[in-house]
């Protein structure tokens, strides 16, 4: 709440362009029409193509809810270059004829731009013409290459995660931009590269892995959860065992407590061995109870659980149900609300898309002669504004890193009992001196930011969290409801001590609702929200993506996060801003919703299958775990692939011409195929098939990013200089700001403690005695207790 102020759409009076045919642009539109801009959209005299987009049935589903609210002008030059001269964001794809530079030309010098396109503007997948849909990105991008047990063919992820992922980065980007243009701070050009967001997103915590602990690290392999999605005697049910504590909860769950002891099953790699000995035990206790009695008992005991989401279900949760999660549109179709809460935030219904066309002549904006221009031009859109982060493990700390690159003054807190636990997860083993410090997800995620170490279990270590807030704008966390509870660090104590401070929240299920309190991680959202559901082959189990969720959360935290600074700066009030973890995904997994409620369509796992192209899928080559992916995009391409496989004559077979016809016969397709790699290696086979226009790639592990020729030329890897790793290559964030050198890493990760006297002497003025006061006390301390 806002001192008892009425709801403030943040960006009312905001005026967005959009230009787009695909999913990223248009959600990322979607989500400044959500929070009050005017978005129209300028689209041909047929209509954006997602119009026609159908998963089945009838067509403008997805459509819909990425279109709501928004207004329609048809393409016309004059029209539209005073609309794009009166706009203070344009969203491109740069589809349907626009180019970067024509659309740099005509906005306003306070007007930011932003491209999203498969590979940025620029590069040599951009100079080679590279063609690639969601599936070969992420077979680029070490997504697929990831997923599946070992020596199985590799899986995609369900749905396309990058595109809206990338549409949520650029939408962050953006939001900081136009406050800072709108401020007197100058326009921007932003480029946001969809094949870096997938690979900031689903392949760079393995390709970090190995870039700081060597190429043979266990994160670099398959990703492997044991256990994890199982049946039960009505449905399935998903686990997530995390640590050592939760497996060996587990075992006590499934009635095993005779082997707490079995040293060999407690790792990772011992499952693996024995997995069919292992799911046989587990499967015959889960298949002998409901999911809900299952539910309660791990629930119990502390063990991330969730039952599986499938289009019929998700939306009976209880959980969801309470808490109004999801909301009917205009068109009687269900949909998840917008992921962000506030009483001082309005934000809007979902209401009805245009027709094509609808506002055309009907939209009149005054061209931006520009705001006046104060400070330095090249400042960061959110220099001079502070943020207190008790963040962990990476969906928050995403959203704070992400804060901080774009100018704000981060400082991390943590605990001097419990410090962040990704600082001790899949890094170097305890022998190892200062082995807390090589957790990659850490070193990963927590770049650009000042670390401090606080007990806030103490008064003292309380009290001084208390001035450290008195001295911000922002605070963050994602624990549990009741940890900040725990601490008195609630919306209450944070407003006492400072009425300014925005304070977003982020926890896995929401400050309410029957799963408040539970435990959640990214693969219990996966688990929960269908992302599962439709990732796997269709003769298995769903299969969790394994990671995005993270992120996903963090960005929209992000974004909420500069929505309610935007506020700010018209009320002068705080706030507290709930953005929960799982709404976020279920955003980004809301295709699956859509179509059921509103056609019946209940999307399912395809393997590597998918709408759009046909075939489509991975292909064993001749050296051994190569693979290679293939999607026809094309119609016209048919001929030229099927001569090239050594059958012409199916390029001549009027049952093959179309997708849908080759999509009838795709298993002897994909025999064809696979006997055809199988006589080639992956560069072989890639490059006879990219000659002949097939989309095609390797499916790259993620170590081999590192070196990829793209994400060097565009300066994505950044070498950061570690005082206890060394140096190592970070990624850094997956856009540019044209004409601005591209280095976004300034600052490392902090080493435990690093900036503890810093800020509690030149920011809150402690002395020196006082310093060693709080060391007595256990406060403060420039080692984690007890390691």
């Amino acid at each position: 709440m806002a001192d008892g102020g009425e709801a403030i759409a943040p960006f009312a009076g905001w005026r967005v362009v959009e230009l787009s045919t695909g999913i990223a642009a248009s959600y990322c539109g979607k989500m400044f029409a959500d929070a009050g801009a005017e978005v129209v959209k300028i689209e041909p005299l047929q209509g954006d193509p997602m119009r026609r987009w159908s998963a089945g049935g009838g067509a403008g589903a997805l459509f819909g809810y990425l279109a709501a609210d928004k207004r329609s002008v048809l393409r016309d030059d004059e029209e539209d270059s005073a609309l794009i001269g009166g706009a203070d964001l344009v969203i491109t794809d740069l589809t349907d004829g626009w180019s970067l530079d024509d659309l740099a030309a005509r906005v306003g010098q306070s007007a930011v731009v932003a491209a999203i396109t498969p590979f940025g503007t620029a590069g040599p997948y951009v100079d080679e013409q590279v063609d690639a849909n969601e599936f070969i990105l992420q077979a680029l991008c070490g997504s697929i290459a990831g997923r599946g047990w070992p020596g199985s063919e590799p899986l995609q992820a369900g749905g396309r995660i990058g595109e809206w992922v990338a549409g949520t980065f650029a939408a962050v980007a953006s939001a900081a931009a136009v406050r800072h243009a709108r401020s007197g701070g100058g326009g921007a050009v932003i480029d946001v590269s969809i094949y870096e967001s997938m690979v900031v997103v689903m392949g760079s915590l393995s390709a970090m892995s190995a870039s700081v602990l060597g190429g043979d690290a266990f994160m670099t392999q398959r990703s492997l959860e044991l256990p994890s999605i199982v049946p039960t005697a009505d449905g399935m049910i998903g686990f997530c065992t995390i640590t050592a504590q939760q497996f060996q909860d587990f075992l006590v769950l499934i009635d095993r407590p005779d082997l707490l002891d079995d040293d060999d099953l407690a790792a990772m790699p011992g499952r693996v061995r024995r997995r069919d000995e292992f799911l046989a035990m587990v499967q015959r206790w889960t298949e002998t109870r409901t999911t809900n009695e299952i539910l309660d008992l791990a629930v119990a005991l502390r063990i991330p659980v969730a039952p599986i989401g499938t289009p019929a279900s998700v939306m009976k949760v209880d959980h969801f149900v309470e808490r109004g999660v999801f909301v009917e549109s205009t068109r009687g179709a269900s949909q998840p609300r917008v992921p962000y809460r506030s009483t001082a935030v309005a934000t809007r219904a979902p209401g009805s898309p245009p027709d094509v066309g609808e506002d055309t002549g009907r939209v009149h904006w005054q061209l931006r002669g520009g705001e006046p221009q104060h400070g330095r031009p090249d400042a960061l859109p959110l220099a001079g504004v502070r943020v207190v982060d008790f963040t962990a493990f990476w969906a928050g700390p995403v959203a704070t890193q992400i804060l901080g690159t774009l100018g704000a003054d981060v400082i991390k807190v943590e605990g001097v009992r419990r410090p962040d636990g990704m600082r001790l997860a899949g890094g170097r083993p305890p022998t190892w001196e200062q082995w807390w410090e090589w957790g990659p997800v850490f070193l990963c995620s927590n770049t650009n930011k000042r670390g401090i170490s606080v007990e806030l279990s103490e008064p003292r270590g309380r009290a001084l969290a208390l001035d450290l807030i008195a001295r911000s704008d922002i605070v963050v966390e994602n624990f549990s409801p009741r940890v900040m509870a725990n601490f008195d660090l609630e919306w209450e104590a944070v407003h006492a001590a400072n009425p300014r401070a925005i304070m977003v929240r982020m926890p896995a299920f929401g400050l309410d609702g029957p799963w408040r309190d539970r435990v959640g991680f990214a693969q219990t959202m996966e688990q929960a929200s269908g992302m599962a559901w439709i990732t796997g082959y269709p003769d298995g189990p769903p299969i969790i993506p394994r990671g995005a969720c993270d992120p996903v959360a963090g960005l929209h935290a992000a974004f909420a996060a500069i929505a309610a600074i935007v506020v700010r700066d018209r009320t002068d009030a705080g706030m507290q801003v709930e953005s929960a973890m799982v709404e976020s995904v279920l955003n980004v997994a809301a295709e699956m919703v859509l179509e059921y409620s509103q056609n019946g369509i209940e999307l399912r796992r395809d393997g590597n299958r998918g709408p759009g192209a046909s075939p489509q899928g991975v292909y064993r080559c001749h050296t051994d775990d190569d693979w290679a992916a293939v999607a026809l995009l094309d119609d016209a391409a048919w001929p030229a692939l099927a001569a090239l496989i050594g059958r012409p004559e199916l390029g001549r077979d009027p049952a093959l011409m179309t997708q849908s016809g080759r999509r009838f016969q795709a298993d002897q397709i994909d025999k064809l195929l696979s006997d055809w790699a199988a006589q080639r290696t992956v560069c072989e086979a890639v490059r006879a098939l990219r000659e002949q226009g097939v989309a095609a790639s390797a499916v790259v592990a993620p170590p081999a990013l590192l070196d990829d020729e793209h994400l060097l030329a565009r300066g994505f890897w950044e070498t950061v200089e570690h005082p206890v790793v060394g140096s190592y290559r970070c990624t850094g964030m997956p856009f540019t700001f044209v004409g601005r050198p591209r280095r976004w890493v300034l600052t490392p990760p902090p080493v435990y403690g690093q900036h503890t006297v810093e800020v509690l002497t030149d920011l809150l003025g402690l002395t020196e005695d006082e310093l060693a006061d709080l060391r007595a006390a256990g406060a403060i301390s420039d080692r984690p207790a007890g390691l």
